[in-house]
């Protein structure tokens, strides 16, 4: 019998906070400044320093205020639980209801704090138990095993070089859409035809066609 975890009584926006902490630790690769955090959330400074005290209080943050703040391991718990919301809802979105992959992101942001460990957990079955959300990111297992996003940015192979599209950000659903344009979709074979230069856009072929891709958008795009 599947046994369904219970998670510490917070606010939205806690969540949003133990969230991004998370999202923005994992690409920092260590302690995220109270700038950073609150550029990522739309917040003012003094309003994330605020927020985080009462998360440190709360033994889900390590916040110092001149070198950034950490997830505690009962925050991080919390930050994976809610990734692995907000990435299950995105499937179910996109398998089941016909969301488009750019539409799900903030679908998902509102739903993600709602949803119960049951319905959690039935969404899962429901899906036949994936392991990848519909723009490629890995979803957390039910233990709270996260395994690392895969792939390197589209503008970082070389000219000549061909890979596979494994991943691609959701933060801007107008990218998405670019991609979906493009034919830029997770599994596409890509050829990189000539680099960047001075910022300029990439010059790729894709599926036998060639077409030119903007930097912005190519770094959004994650190959193997």
């Amino acid at each position: 019998m599947t046994t369904v975890r219970r998670r510490p009584a917070l606010s939205q926006p806690q969540e949003d906070y133990l969230k991004a902490l998370f999202e923005l630790s994992a690409k920092a690769g260590g302690l995220v400044g109270t700038n950073e955090l609150s550029d990522r959330l739309g917040v003012s400074a003094p309003s994330a320093a605020q927020m985080l005290v009462r998360l440190a209080d709360l033994g889900l943050v390590r916040h110092d205020r001149y070198h950034g703040s950490s997830l505690t391991p009962a925050g991080e718990a919390v930050a994976v639980e809610m990734v692995r919301h907000h990435r299950l809802l995105e499937m179910y979105l996109t398998q089941a209801l016909g969301y488009r992959w750019d539409e799900v992101h903030e679908e998902a942001e509102r739903l993600e704090h709602v949803i119960s460990e049951q319905m959690e957990q039935r969404i899962f079955d429901a899906l036949g138990r994936p392991g990848l959300d519909p723009h490629g990111d890995p979803i957390p297992s039910p233990r709270g095993e996260l395994s690392p996003a895969p792939g390197r940015p589209l503008n970082e192979i070389r000219a000549g070089q061909s890979a596979r599209v494994v991943r691609v950000s959701d933060r801007d659903p107008g990218k998405l859409r670019e991609l979906a344009r493009l034919g830029l979709t997770l599994g596409t074979s890509v050829e990189l035809v000539r680099e960047s230069r001075y910022e300029g856009p990439l010059s790729v072929r894709i599926d036998g066609r060639r077409r030119q891709v903007a930097l912005g958008v190519a770094r959004a795009v994650f190959v193997s």
